[in-house]
């Protein structure tokens, strides 16, 4: 299945998808689910960060404030100051290599700043609906975006495997495809050009464990829009529920088998935390392709 082979970010900026994109979860936070409190040192973070690129990322992704179910909100003022020593000091030492940064954020004040600092695309995980200004920020710019699929706000959420009552979908997978389309929308109409959205059907996010699952299969129906699809599955809930491991970064085994049966599914861009693993399941998969396709002539 052919989707989007390259990610736009600005008229002189790509991001090859081919033969895959992995993109490292570098989180200057205390409180992020599976690495909380190990980047706040910008020094630490900015050699974690270069040690994901020599492990095969092609894109970091730094974020300032924790979107994991029940986290609370972050002012802008102190994500500011938790990313812009990161997003420098790793672009200091990356210039001439073609190693994309993404901000992680739902504010475009922290954008702008991050923008500033070096970042070449925003993530956001509210889609553009949290900060009326931030897809017009990402057009004056002339940046990448990535917009996910949310169902509530992090401090509103659960975990996959914890709802008291589960949420609620017509259909998961076109009641979340529906939504992305309609904020790939937005984005154009705000100005940013089509090659430059990538969408995330958000897994983790308002989903239950099921629900999680029944968008991976259905990854087919998101790489159809050829917009680069994201897929951010890395040592979240439903995988430990699934596998009985308790703890999220024991879940990285997990998260290689997730990924390519994702890439399997036509998704080439993704989010993760052990970059290493990934990088050598997926070409291992890529190997069984290839072979494949000599034995089907």
């Amino acid at each position: 299945m052919s989707g989007a082979r390259v990610w736009r970010l600005g008229h002189d900026r790509r991001v090859t998808l081919e033969p895959w994109c992995l993109m490292g979860v570098l989180n200057a936070t205390p409180d992020s689910f599976s690495d909380g409190g190990d980047h706040l040192d910008p020094e630490r973070a900015i050699a974690t960060g270069l040690g994901m690129i020599e492990a095969g990322a092609t894109v970091l992704d730094v974020g300032g404030e924790s979107t994991r179910p029940g986290a609370a909100s972050v002012s802008v003022d102190e994500q500011i100051a938790r990313v812009v020593p990161v997003i420098k000091g790793v672009r200091r030492q990356t210039l001439g290599e073609s190693v994309a940064i993404t901000i992680d954020t739902t504010r475009a004040a922290v954008a702008a700043a991050a923008f500033d600092a070096g970042a070449d695309a925003l993530n956001d995980v509210s889609a553009g609906t949290e900060d009326a200004d931030i897809l017009g920020l990402v057009a004056e710019r002339d940046r990448g975006v990535v917009l996910m699929h949310r169902l509530k706000r992090p401090v509103d959420d659960s975990y996959s495997d914890a709802y008291e009552r589960s949420p609620v979908y017509t259909d998961v997978v076109r009641d979340v495809a529906s939504f992305l389309r309609s904020r790939v929308e937005a984005a154009i109409d705000a100005g940013v050009d089509p090659a430059s959205v990538a969408i995330d059907p958000g897994l983790g996010f308002g989903k239950t464990v099921e629900q999680n699952f029944d968008l991976v299969a259905g990854l087919p129906m998101f790489v159809e829009t050829g917009h680069p699809v994201l897929v951010g599955g890395s040592r979240k809930s439903f995988l430990g529920a699934t596998s009985g491991m308790t703890e999220a970064r024991d879940r990285d085994p997990e998260s290689a088998v997730l990924a390519v049966e994702a890439w399997r599914a036509g998704a080439r861009f993704f989010r993760v935390h052990d970059v290493g693993i990934h990088e050598r399941s997926l070409r291992i998969a890529a190997a069984v392709e290839r072979a494949g396709r000599v034995q089907g002539g």
